[in-house]
């Protein structure tokens, strides 16, 4: 059997012929019985313009529907797909090229790419279908066949941020991209009946490898935007059945008045992750909606690991559920890195058909990441209740080391979010003659002038006294990366000095 995933999708499309497969802003690009053509024209075009199965091809473009297309026709060609941030200047895609030695280089115009030197192949992709990559494949005749791939061959490498030091690129294989939309399909219960409003980006692996995928793979119609834009989700939610999003996605929503019960009665799911999920704003969703946000636990190198139950009731703040079919996962801890008992902070370390082969061209790195035993070492601290159901705590990397004490960002971020008035809470350490680091809580208020001394009083009478802040900054908001996540390094380097 064919391994390569888009044979697979294309397998599971019978009878749904007449269905749109991808609609982009409300219009029909294509019904599942016009997608295999519609992939057969880009696979074309690169095959013009020399992609040829294991060849990589690099993606620096915003949303589109030819995006999602030229992913597609990427894999169908048994090319590896390298998708990029639109946001990365110059010098850092100049960077990427060098390490994935792509032999193509797709690119909208308005985005930022090193000068043409001649050595790969450029092509253009808008939004609008002007672009030099769609007029090559609209002027084709359409190759529908699918290259034979094994399970282990390489289907996408996607970089991660590159925020500790070069970027590494997760090698993800076509096996790693089956099994994982398929336990989702199981956990989340997607069907035919499903159609999906789909506003986050596609070079990010929720976009691509979760929300685009589990359309595919379902049978199910994927409203495709160029990016999140609060008032059209709210306009298309009455015609979708599933949500996607990550917090501030939800927190933008439950600004708006028009956001209602009457607004969401026919989404059956509302899906939050890449991003932690202020309880609060949890309570405050069910309290509008009557459902509650299903939560769950996915990085770049092993797509989803864990989700909570389907069941309304499955669904609990703060956590993000138990390991995906297939799935293994422990928290361990000590010198010898031994599996802790519930309730014990450790480090979270996984195992399955999900996890990737590796970092491209990084044995190092790969070595260090995945052990001997297969298990690959995530960078994420977390507990188990006696159930198996995991919370995180927060980063390894971000476990703040006070007076010899281990605090956790993430307990201290969830007290003190709830205080009246804060919108947002990021907890650092930076440097402290005394205890080594002190605990810093940056934080983002409803008003500017906001008194600190009330978030220490909550922090006194809930939290323990050496995990209380030993300063507190209000700022206009906080730096993120596109997936919403706060840039801790650069509040660590913008805090350093405070105590010194």
């Amino acid at each position: 059997m064919n391994a390569n995933l888009v044979a697979i999708f294309l397998s599971r499309h019978a009878g749904h012929e007449a269905k749109p497969a991808l609609l982009w802003n409300g219009e029909t690009v294509c019904t599942f019985g016009e997608l295999p053509a519609a992939i057969g024209r880009y696979r074309a075009a690169l095959a013009q313009l020399g992609v040829k199965q294991g060849d990589r091809v690099m993606l620096k473009a915003e949303n589109s529907p030819h995006f999602a297309l030229t992913y597609l026709a990427v894999l169908a060609s048994g090319a590896t797909f390298v998708p990029l941030n639109p946001a990365y200047t110059p010098s850092e895609v100049a960077l990427l090229v060098e390490d994935a030695d792509p032999v193509l280089l797709v690119h909208s115009a308005a985005t930022a790419v090193p000068p043409d030197d001649g050595v790969i192949a450029r092509a253009t992709l808008e939004a609008d279908g002007s672009g030099s990559l769609t007029r090559l494949a609209e002027g084709l005749e359409p190759d529908v066949s699918v290259a034979e791939m094994a399970e282990t061959d390489l289907a996408a490498i996607l970089f991660t941020s590159g925020t500790t030091g070069r970027p590494k690129g997760a090698m993800l294989m076509h096996r790693n991209l089956s099994s994982n939309v398929a336990a989702l399909h199981e956990a989340w219960r997607f069907s035919d009946a499903d159609s999906i409003l789909h506003t986050l980006p596609l070079f990010h692996a929720h976009g691509l490898f979760v929300a685009l995928h589990l359309g595919l793979y379902s049978a199910a119609t994927v409203h495709l935007l160029g990016r999140f834009d609060a008032a059209k989700a709210v306009a298309l939610l009455p015609t979708v059945s599933v949500f996607m999003g990550v917090p501030t996605f939800y927190t933008r929503l439950l600004d708006r008045e028009d956001f209602t019960r009457e607004a969401t009665a026919g989404i059956r799911l509302f899906v939050c992750g890449s991003a932690p999920l202020l309880p609060s704003v949890f309570a405050t969703f069910e309290e509008r909606t009557g459902q509650r946000i299903l939560e769950r636990y996915g990085m770049t190198e092993a797509v989803m690991i864990t989700s909570n139950l389907y069941e309304q009731d499955g669904r609990i703040a703060g956590t993000v559920g138990y390991p995906l079919p297939g799935v293994e996962l422990r928290v361990v801890g000590g010198a010898g890195r031994q599996e802790l008992p519930p309730g014990e902070v450790g480090e979270v370390e996984i195992r399955g058909p999900n996890l990737c082969a590796g970092y491209w061209r990084r044995p190092e790195a790969t070595a260090e990441a995945i052990g001997p035993d297969g298990f690959f070492v995530t960078g994420d601290t977390g507990f188990r209740d006696a159930s198996g159901r995991l919370t995180i705590a927060g980063r390894s990397k971000d476990l703040i080391i006070s007076g010899g004490f281990n605090i956790y960002p993430a307990e201290l971020e969830m007290v003190l979010a709830e205080v009246a008035g804060v919108t947002d809470v990021a907890i650092i350490g930076v440097p402290h003659p005394d205890f080594g680091e002190a605990v810093v809580a940056v934080v983002t208020a409803e008003r500017p002038d906001m008194d600190p001394a009330l978030i220490e009083a909550v922090a006194a009478e809930k939290l323990a006294r050496f995990k209380q802040p030993k300063a507190i900054r209000i700022v206009p908001e906080f730096p993120r990366n596109a997936m919403g996540k706060v840039l801790k390094a650069e509040l660590r380097q913008q805090f350093a000095g405070l105590f010194s």
